[in-house]
């Protein structure tokens, strides 16, 4: 039986073509996260590395890793945007994850719109139809077992806004399939879809 498992050490290697860890970890909603300097450039960028980590207040996250012009504007101005990558938007969020100097604006490089928030000053993306205003709350450098700092880094943010398209409130409730809301998987190119098909139901037990 354990001949058929595959077994290795992170810290040894994986032994792989390709490191499996994001692709069993998955597929995972992607954090495209919009950001300004101090100086007020913009930035926009995806990050795979995201979720959800709190109710009450809403908090989401998500993980640089390695220093990157997100985490340098966060930590200049606390506050940044969670914007919805749908199916529609796919090659935009994709153009915008292209490696470019903190002078270059993705919304221009991926011809996207800026659309202004209503609590904070970064802008979020005009053509999602869901986007969060976040404050931030926490950024923590990661380490490892032993304590050992590494160079990436969380940042927690509370959702002070929300902006969610009327189109999918279906009777007060958010379509989540209706979004196409895409996911990121495994490999070097690897991404899901979410659609209706996938939606099956399972209540609590009483």
């Amino acid at each position: 039986m354990h001949d058929d498992i595959h077994f290795y050490e992170p810290s040894q290697g994986h032994g792989l073509p390709h490191d499996p860890f994001n692709a069993i970890v998955g597929p995972r909603p992607i954090g495209w996260i919009s950001s300004q300097d101090a100086q007020g450039r913009l930035n926009l960028a995806p990050y795979s590395f995201f979720n959800a980590f709190n109710y009450i207040p809403p908090i989401i996250g998500f993980c640089s890793v390695g220093r990157k012009d997100s985490l340098n504007n966060i930590e200049q101005t606390g506050e940044f945007v969670w914007n919805l990558a749908t199916r529609p938007l796919a090659e935009a969020m994709n153009q915008s994850c292209a490696m470019v100097g903190p002078d270059v604006n993705e919304f221009e490089l991926a011809g996207l719109t800026t659309a202004p928030s209503r609590v904070i000053s970064v802008p979020r993306v005009a053509e999602t139809p869901v986007s969060f205003e976040c404050k931030v709350t926490q950024i923590i450098q990661l380490q490892r077992a032993n304590k050992e700092l590494v160079p990436s880094w969380l940042i927690l943010g509370e959702v002070v806004a929300v902006h969610i398209a009327r189109h999918l409130l279906k009777d007060g409730i958010y379509d989540t399939a209706a979004a196409e809301p895409i996911l990121r998987g495994g490999g070097p190119a690897d991404y899901f879809q979410l659609g209706p098909e996938a939606l099956f139901k399972m209540h609590r037990p009483r």
